[in-house]
């Protein structure tokens, strides 16, 4: 059977993905999405897509999306779109959940591992807390 390329009336490839809606969804929802273990994820379709250096896209899907590639004219605009999603969305987002994550209250254990730490150094401190006198502290501003 010779290699037919059949066309859609909008000229579109029966042989590609259009993949202008997932750019749309990166642009204007970009919370559809997480980034985990080299794969970019869209949480509601469940769809994952892999990026190589050269900027080609793979595809995993349980549905028939991942049968078709992406159109070519497409490519190259689909794997810009993810850098800025990336470095303007994800980036920041897990950035701030680290930072917050090191703020957490402890658990009950680590609370008394560090209750137990700081009594210790208390008792081990050989010197007598120092005291200053309050007519030796300057109330005025330092130029």
């Amino acid at each position: 059977m010779p290699n037919v390329e059949y066309r859609l009336a909008s000229g579109h490839s029966v042989r590609h993905l259009d993949v202008a809606p997932m750019i749309a969804a990166l642009r204007f929802q970009p919370s559809d999405f997480e980034f985990s273990h080299g794969w970019l994820n869209h949480v509601p379709s469940r769809h994952r897509f892999q990026f190589d250096r050269s900027g080609r896209v793979t595809i995993d899907a349980l549905c028939g999306c991942a049968a078709l590639s992406v159109r070519p004219e497409q490519a190259d605009e689909l794997h810009t779109m993810f850098k800025t999603w990336r470095h303007s969305y994800w980036v920041p987002l897990e950035t701030n959940r680290e930072f917050a994550s090191h703020f957490r209250a402890p658990n009950a254990w680590v609370r008394l591992f560090r209750d137990i730490r700081m009594a210790w150094r208390r008792f081990r401190r050989e010197a007598e807390p120092t005291t200053i006198p309050v007519e030796g502290v300057s109330a005025t501003p330092a130029e």
